[in-house]
């Protein structure tokens, strides 16, 4: 009898401290919350998620960017939209020097009008257009095949439909507006929508 109650007593004992034990992890918990929820909110996607290549081949983090506002441009050299590199040149020459960074992404998406190797569109660029701000390496920019960047420069609108769209990107990596092809990079719309990024 004596044995027995001695067991219950242990067992009594054990469900005590595993009771003890269980408040502690569930206090714990709400801890967690405060300490993880807030990282995990802060880590919205941006532009500086994604990595680049360089027309020339290097890697370009869109990070190194950070603080500046980016107009991305899908360009190609044998569209009827292809001029508007001299308004692009134009708007690089007077927005540059207060951080606005122009990047050009060559593509072959549409009407296969960027034919041309990496090396010759960079030519074609400076050549035609006096182009001096960067191009990246020519890529996918439609389609289930296209660059993680534009998976995401697209979200919300959905997919890009011809060369020269235009999204202008803050100072923070968050997409604020998209221009359309017909869109004229020196146009009212385009010009005031950017001086509010400065």
């Amino acid at each position: 009898m004596v044995e027995k109650t001695f067991k219950n007593a242990n067992i009594e004992g054990n469900l005590r401290t595993m009771k003890n034990e269980m408040m502690k992890v569930l206090g714990f918990i709400p801890l967690l919350f405060l300490i993880f929820i807030p990282y995990s909110v802060g880590k919205t996607q941006t532009v500086y998620s994604f990595e680049v290549q360089k027309i020339t081949g290097q890697k370009l983090p869109l990070k190194n960017m950070e603080g500046r506002p980016l107009l991305i441009v899908n360009i190609a050299t044998k569209c009827g939209f292809t001029p508007q590199l001299k308004a692009l040149q134009a708007l690089n020459k007077q927005f540059e020097p207060k951080g606005l960074i122009i990047l050009g992404v060559p593509s072959n998406d549409f009407g296969g009008q960027t034919p041309e190797e990496n090396k010759e569109v960079k030519k074609f660029c400076q050549d035609s257009y006096g182009v001096t701000f960067p191009l990246t390496s020519k890529m996918i920019v439609s389609g289930v095949k296209k660059h993680s960047l534009f998976q995401f420069l697209t979200k919300a609108e959905g997919e890009i439909s011809w060369n020269f769209e235009k999204f202008l990107i803050d100072r923070k990596g968050n997409l604020v507006k998209r221009f359309r092809s017909g869109q004229n990079p020196l146009g009212k719309d385009l010009i005031n929508s950017l001086e509010k990024l400065f």
